[in-house]
């Protein structure tokens, strides 16, 4: 199963969520299945989006279309980091 774990610091949390939220539906289109968001403990501008994807190709073409580097911009991302994960096992402890 293909993820996407990126890592970002927003402007502010709020414009960031809303301009995210309004993105689901491109986001499913592109091919993104499910999704979780984290913050750091210490500071709520500084997210994690961590992505199910149906192929890591689907995902690299969505993250670094010319239209997500906008709505990026729009939505006060500073310097996002991209790791593309395949699932090797999954565990309930």
């Amino acid at each position: 199963m293909p993820y996407v774990l990126i890592i970002h610091e927003v402007q502010d949390y709020a414009v960031w969520k809303a301009i995210f939220d309004n993105a689901a539906g491109i986001r499913k289109a592109a091919g993104e299945v499910s999704y979780q968001l984290l913050k750091y403990e210490t500071d709520a501008n500084n997210v994690v989006h961590f992505s199910r994807w149906t192929s890591l190709d689907n995902a690299r073409r969505f993250f670094e279309s010319p239209e997500l580097v906008e709505i990026r911009r729009n939505a006060g991302v500073k310097a996002p980091a991209f790791i593309y994960l395949e699932e090797i096992e999954q565990g309930v402890l």
